[in-house]
């Protein structure tokens, strides 16, 4: 299945852009499902149709017409039920420690609980929908990236939450309760703990995948740019492949006299400095133009028409363009960590070497990299960044490497 995400700055029309794939692919032939995570909840708006479900409904997704399908996701009742277990033991682990009743209820609250919604309703239409293009219709880009980035953040918690030897902890429960004091967690926690990390892992996986996407939408405005910029930067940060910049209400070509009136005079050559920009940062990104109509593109046949008249590297949406994400080689006597960063400079990224663990981090966002196990034999001993590319460089721990018993040489293949 392939899997296309759409996101940008609030306000670009991005849920429009959306829609209007997903319209333009069912007509088309494609078995389409257009979902939207964010709570603004104008995915119906822009289809013009009721697509709200009750938050118990249990098959939610509402037909548009031959081929097109809608889902627009409620609250977080289920996954806070599930999550209720590992909050009823750290509300006691808290109890035990004379923290505030109600503090305590505000700490064990479920983070990023509407996101996980999303991810697992993302999930359940990936391995079981019928579809063959699931189109996305992301929050904007803050909470956009809040959410493709909390399937591996969440796992590396919940990592190091659940005991490695379970069978050891139930051993060891009575007496490792008296020395600290404090209740251990018991089977059926770590239960819900190993689902809840299977889970996060499959997603992450879907959304890494060769077969899923990201585009960003944008208009063409200096600040809307400059957040674009950021916003891809992060995207390749977090290992998610970005396939299209979509160009939005962008005016058509006016006559003279039109383009004679100060103020459309002023808009068009405005316009013309922002795609010229949009070419320049994105390149060699396929960048697509959406014109902006004369008329609000509401309903499908209005989306249809506003898929019509786009123009620019367009492209078959059932395709993916091969992404690379983090890889590792052997170079030199030693190895290269690369991982794309497009749009930063060395000065902008903070690295930093945690025992088995690479943190790289880029103006406010950060990834925890799990280092493979050749490399956790190494060190680093450099790193730049360069051709849109991270290289970190990585050399053999002579203390760790194995000795050839022949010739004494010590092993580094």
């Amino acid at each position: 299945m392939r899997v296309v995400l759409f996101t940008g700055k609030g306000g670009v029309g991005k849920t429009t852009t959306a829609a209007a794939t997903a319209v333009q692919a069912a007509r088309a032939g494609i078995k389409t499902l257009v979902m939207s995570t964010d709570a603004a909840h104008s995915l119906g708006d822009a289809l013009g149709v009721a697509v709200m479900s009750a938050p118990d409904d249990p098959d939610p997704v509402v037909e548009i017409e031959p081929g097109l399908f809608a889902l627009q996701l409620s609250a977080a009742h289920s996954v806070r039920r599930s999550w209720r277990s590992v909050q009823d033991y750290l509300l006691t682990v808290l109890r035990e420690l004379g923290v505030d009743p109600v503090v305590a209820d505000e700490l064990t609250e479920l983070p990023g609980a509407d996101e996980i919604v999303a991810l697992l309703a993302l999930r359940t239409q990936v391995e079981s929908g019928p579809w063959e293009l699931l189109v996305v219709d992301c929050a904007p880009t803050a909470e956009t990236l809040r959410l493709l980035a909390l399937p591996e953040a969440l796992a590396w918690h919940l990592e190091r939450l659940m005991p490695a030897q379970r069978g050891f902890l139930r051993t060891l429960r009575p007496a490792a309760a008296a020395a600290t004091g404090l209740p251990l967690p018991g089977v059926q926690l770590l239960e819900t703990l190993r689902r809840w990390h299977e889970s996060l892992r499959e997603i992450q996986s879907i959304l890494t995948a060769e077969t899923t996407s990201v585009r960003l939408v944008l208009t063409p405005e200096r600040v809307v740019i400059a957040e674009s910029r950021r916003t891809l930067t992060s995207l390749r940060l977090y290992g998610l492949a970005v396939d299209q910049v979509v160009v939005n209400r962008v005016f058509p070509d006016a006559d003279q006299e039109l383009v004679s009136t100060p103020w459309l005079a002023g808009w068009n050559e405005a316009q013309r400095r922002g795609l010229s920009e949009v070419r320049h940062s994105f390149d060699p990104l396929p960048i697509v133009i959406a014109p902006y109509l004369s008329h609000e593109p509401v309903g499908t046949n209005a989306l249809a028409a506003l898929a019509d008249a786009r123009t620019g590297q367009i492209g078959d949406v059932l395709l993916t363009a091969p992404t690379q994400g983090m890889s590792v080689l052997s170079e030199g006597g030693g190895y290269l960590l690369t991982l794309p960063l497009p749009l930063v400079t060395a000065a902008e990224v903070d690295l930093k070497r945690r025992d088995d663990e690479l943190l790289v981090s880029v103006a406010d966002h950060r990834r925890v990299l799990s280092l493979p196990s050749v490399l956790r034999r190494c060190v680093v001993t450099g790193a730049v960044v360069r051709n849109a590319t991270l290289r970190v460089r990585f050399v053999p721990d002579e203390k760790l490497w194995p000795v050839n018993g022949r010739d004494g040489r010590r092993v580094y293949d």
